[in-house]
């Protein structure tokens, strides 16, 4: 029998109790002169986000319709928009949920984004070595020759997670990243995700590669790596610390001032998006899978059993220390041009609002027949 068509959620606005309906009136001017944007976009990298959730669900369309507002995908734009804003965040009716690197670099650069969210969730990180070498345990790094690429992008996020992936190995030894050599490895990102260092360890040119990630989990089996570390089993989580732990939520600070309430129904939906995943694991494996482009076997590799129930932003303080600390550590290796304040970064208000937005007057969300997914920027 052909499964019925099912009406979207009723909007949150026009949920909103009578008793709340004057929250961003008192908590943030609206500017009145500002006109509503037709537009708002969105983007996300290939990984567990309560976007990508919401975005299959179609749950961010069904939100703003009623107010005549589209919601676009910035990885459906075609030639509409460039799509290097996923990095650059130059587009002010943007939210962006994905990796720190970008994030730290587009504030960095002066954009005026404002974090509004952060998750921790553990994608596997793995540490690899040749098949037979024997290399066990982060202490056995020392002195290795370890695969740092070097793409020619704006901002190098590949070599960064490199960079931090070893450092973090390596402390946990009570090792820093001078007790090993680096070794540059030229990669293009056309032939795959860690292709050009898991070839040169294939060569015997390095001995180490940093991996994460669920298409990392099947490249490293093609080759027949081995693994030498699993950073997720460190008890310490700072030695962990890297581009998507902790993964923040940013928006424009222009959107944000000039129309709070359009953000704060916004991450009202992820808001609902991560309790609706936190009750689904074989529906997020099934989104997981068109959002990473990985089978299940790798998705299942990459990420733990409950992954499904860590896709609440929050801002707590342990979250923004962790950030910090990342952006202290770019910084020092030269990604970040300035320093970033992650606490003045940070704005707390709106995930506020909105957690009482959706709270005040929850609706059980209703499934909408998945969509394909489109190709994915890089985390």
């Amino acid at each position: 029998m052909p499964r019925r068509a099912r009406a979207p959620p009723t909007p949150l606005a026009s949920r909103r109790p009578r008793e709340t309906s004057m929250t961003h009136a008192q908590t943030r001017p609206t500017t009145a002169t500002a006109a509503v944007p037709d537009t708002l976009w969105f983007t996300r990298c290939p990984v567990p986000t309560a976007t990508g959730i919401a975005a299959d669900q179609q749950w961010l369309a069904a939100e703003f319709a009623p107010d005549g507002i589209t919601v676009r995908s910035l990885q459906d734009a075609g030639r509409d928009v460039d799509r290097h804003t996923h990095y650059t965040h130059a587009l002010p009716g943007l939210f962006r949920e994905g990796g720190n690197v970008p994030a730290l670099w587009a504030r960095s650069r002066g954009e005026e984004t404002r974090l509004v969210g952060l998750t921790w969730i553990e994608e596997r990180q793995t540490v690899l070595v040749a098949p037979g070498s024997g290399i066990r345990g982060a202490a056995a790094l020392r002195g290795l020759r370890l695969a740092v690429p070097r793409h020619r992008i704006a901002i190098d996020f590949w070599r960064a997670m490199a960079l931090r992936g070893f450092e973090g190995a390596l402390a946990s030894a009570g090792l820093g990243l001078d007790d090993a050599t680096l070794v540059d490895v030229p990669a293009d990102g056309h032939t795959g995700q860690w292709a050009a260092e898991l070839a040169a360890l294939r060569r015997g040119d390095v001995d180490a590669v940093y991996v994460k990630g669920a298409l990392s989990v099947e490249a490293a089996r093609r080759v027949g790596a081995e693994v030498a570390l699993e950073l997720d089993e460190l008890p310490d989580r700072t030695h962990r610390v890297n581009n998507g732990t902790p993964r923040p939520v940013t928006v424009h600070r222009r959107l944000l001032d000039d129309h709070p309430d359009l953000v704060d129904r916004f991450l009202a939906v992820l808001l609902r998006a991560a309790d609706w995943a936190a009750d689904r694991p074989d529906d997020v494996a099934r989104i997981l899978g068109a959002e990473t482009g990985a089978g299940a076997e790798g998705v299942a590799g990459a990420y733990r059993p409950g992954t499904h129930r860590t896709l609440h932003p929050d801002l707590s303080d342990d979250r923004l220390a962790l950030l910090d600390r990342q952006s202290a550590a770019l910084h020092a290796h030269g990604f970040l041009p300035e320093p970033v304040d992650v606490r003045d970064w940070a704005d707390p208000e709106p995930l506020r609002r909105a957690r009482l937005l959706y709270l005040t007057q929850p609706v059980p969300p209703r499934s909408l027949p998945p969509q394909s997914a489109p190709s994915r920027p890089a985390p």
